[in-house]
């Protein structure tokens, strides 16, 4: 196990190449489970920021200190952009799931695959 904050400022590298910086994370106030790590993309696309689900996390090098996650460079871009200074709703929520075209981590779907995961 390792903190949050060994995490921010790696490298998020996507499919097709690197794409920005760990930011921050959002947690779920209720389980604490993290919902989101925010990029901040600013190097490639001028200040942008978006979320990535931990869901999409294909791999994390310490060693590297990058984050790898299974979303391309393209979809990052044009994902809807997130503004810290706005309360986080399940609207925008949905529209980031259906942005990468994912369930939603609320969905039976989602929790069924995520179980699968695990076992």
């Amino acid at each position: 196990m390792r903190s949050i904050k060994a995490v921010t400022g790696y490298h998020i590298q996507a499919t097709d190449g690197e794409i920005g910086h760990v930011e921050n994370m959002l947690l779920d106030d209720h389980t604490w489970a993290i919902r989101y790590l925010v990029v901040d993309t600013s190097n490639w696309w001028g200040g942008h920021h978006v979320l990535v689900a931990p869901q999409w996390i294909q791999r994390v090098s310490w060693a590297e200190a990058t984050v790898s996650v299974d979303v391309t460079r393209q979809a990052v871009k044009d994902a809807p952009p997130y503004d810290s200074a706005a309360q986080l709703d399940r609207q925008q929520e949905m529209g980031i799931y259906e942005h990468y075209g994912r369930p939603g981590y609320w969905t039976t779907k989602a929790n069924r695959e995520s179980a699968a995961d695990r076992h």
